[in-house]
């Protein structure tokens, strides 16, 4: 895409990758009323620093209306099993979150609101879908901002979507595109969801192939391409694939027949864009953004994202 003459820039926050880092990253700011803060306060921040550096038209705090959906589930058991807390039959997924944090994300949610920007999320679905179809077809360039790897199927040098990378900070984000993906793991971007599938995940509970990490995982895919042609490589005698690897994907057929689709992230809801997205110039509720600052004791943080959003 010749983004030369596209009107702005998309910013697309996975917005609970960033108020993790803020809560674990910063220490405890304590409110008025001795509530911790500190993840209010740092998701504030962030966003200003990101707009400060990138200067985007447009923004979208992407939200997990669901972070364990329910048909991920019904094709991988594993999938995030290991953060639900007492899981409780029939009932929804409750994720493991510190209280601290958990106190916290309503007030983020509140001052984002205050401040008229937009938070976007699907029913069903998780922040990772709702970034990929933003960035999907978003007509100007985007910029991803998250600190999981998972994301890096999104990147498309042609589309201008790139991911800005907070795994070491959001002050040493990495600015990654496709020659980052294939100089950092030998892969190319289109390639790296079927990477991370056979490479695994435990953060995600995806346990990938027995055997094959990521060095392994790279080499086959460069002579095979995707698991589609890996997985008929392995039951093709006359292919060239080892007796080592040809067994591990044999013996992985069940996981690999799903595990695809739990990886990809979804590129087709039906969600807002265009002027709903656009980065407002001012707060949207002055009065209810006062309210908020100084019940929370936010106010050095509000301010600096007021005056770079006029600015």
């Amino acid at each position: 895409m010749d983004t030369s003459t596209a009107p702005g820039r998309l910013l697309l926050l996975d917005t609970a990758s960033m108020y993790f880092r803020a809560f674990f990253g910063s220490p405890e700011i304590q409110a008025p009323d001795g509530t911790n803060v500190n993840a209010v306060r740092g998701m504030v921040g962030y966003i200003s620093y990101l707009v400060e550096q990138y200067r985007p038209t447009h923004l979208a705090c992407c939200w997990d209306e669901d972070w364990r959906p329910q048909w991920r589930v019904d094709l991988l058991p594993s999938y995030k099993a290991h953060r639900v807390v007492e899981p409780v039959a029939g009932a929804p997924d409750i994720e493991e979150v510190p209280d601290p944090l958990e106190l916290q994300v309503p007030i983020i949610r509140d001052v984002l609101g205050a401040f008229g920007i937009a938070v976007v999320g699907a029913p069903g679905y998780e922040a990772d879908d709702v970034i990929g179809t933003l960035a999907t077809g978003a007509g100007l360039p985007v910029d991803v901002v998250t600190g999981d790897r998972d994301l890096f199927q999104l990147v498309d040098d042609a589309a201008a979507v790139r991911v800005l990378y907070i795994g070491k900070g959001v002050g040493k984000h990495e600015r990654v595109d496709e020659a980052w993906i294939l100089d950092k793991y030998g892969v190319t971007a289109s390639q790296y969801a079927d990477f991370a599938t056979l490479r695994g995940d435990a953060s995600d509970g995806l346990p990938g192939v027995k055997g094959v990490g990521e060095k392994t995982a790279m080499t086959l895919l460069q002579r095979f391409g995707d698991i589609d042609g890996l997985v008929t490589a392995s039951t093709d005698p006359t292919s060239d694939l080892a007796p080592g690897p040809r067994l591990k994907i044999k013996e992985a057929a069940d996981y690999l027949a799903v595990a695809p689709q739990v990886v990809a992230v979804a590129r087709d809801l039906d969600l807002p864009r265009g002027d709903a997205l656009a980065l407002p110039s001012s707060p949207a509720d002055p009065g209810l953004l006062e309210e908020l600052t100084e019940r929370w004791g936010i106010g050095t943080a509000v301010e600096r994202l007021t005056a770079t959003l006029a600015g």
